[in-house]
């Protein structure tokens, strides 16, 4: 088969210099709504609304193979201090890449620009964080995300997601998510 002959994703197998990260926008919004919904069906997002992601898409970035959306990410602001990354999702064929790990260095790096001080995350497997350097943390310790968005959550107390934080005054500049932000990262027990 020729690589004209290869979906966008299978051809990111190929060559993965055809990936390009950008900022999301407002057209973007079906094709990030697939992705998350995708993804929401097998119970690791909430849902989201094609207006919300219209409205919110400059919050993304997106990662594109040949104009085709493979992977998202949002940077939601909780607080002026904090923001977080969310409805980062990537397709089962752009997965083993690193298109995670770029998407949320980028993040990381718009966050800092932004002037947030921390970077959090809530996520079922937070072990992807863990090895970017963010710590695992008690939920508590991210009052912005309960009170943004927990509380008024349906399953508030019982989601099962782990809560993860990264200082970005602890990773430099430099940082692009190929080596932890900071070693080694702090790992605290859930209390009960």
């Amino acid at each position: 088969m020729t690589p004209l002959a290869l979906s966008p994703a299978s051809r990111l197998r190929e060559t993965a210099p055809l990936l390009h990260l950008r900022q999301g926008r407002a057209d973007d919004a079906e094709a990030l709504l697939r992705l998350i919904t995708a993804h929401a069906d097998e119970g690791h997002l909430l849902p989201r609304t094609l207006g919300e992601l219209r409205t919110r898409a400059p919050r993304f970035v997106v990662a594109e193979v040949d104009a085709e959306v493979v992977a998202c990410a949002e940077l939601a602001p909780l607080s002026p201090q904090t923001a977080e990354v969310r409805s980062l999702v990537v397709t089962p064929e752009a997965r083993g890449h690193g298109v995670a790990r770029r998407m949320v260095a980028a993040l990381a790096q718009r966050a800092r620009r932004d002037g947030f001080d921390r970077l959090c995350a809530f996520a079922h497997d937070p072990m992807f964080f863990v090895q970017l350097g963010f710590s695992l943390v008690p939920h508590q310790w991210i009052p912005e995300k309960i009170r943004v968005d927990c509380a008024s959550c349906a399953l508030f107390r019982q989601c099962g997601q782990s809560a993860v934080l990264l200082t970005l005054a602890d990773c430099d500049a430099s940082w692009s998510g190929d080596r932890p932000a900071v070693a080694p990262p702090l790992v605290i027990s859930h209390a009960s």
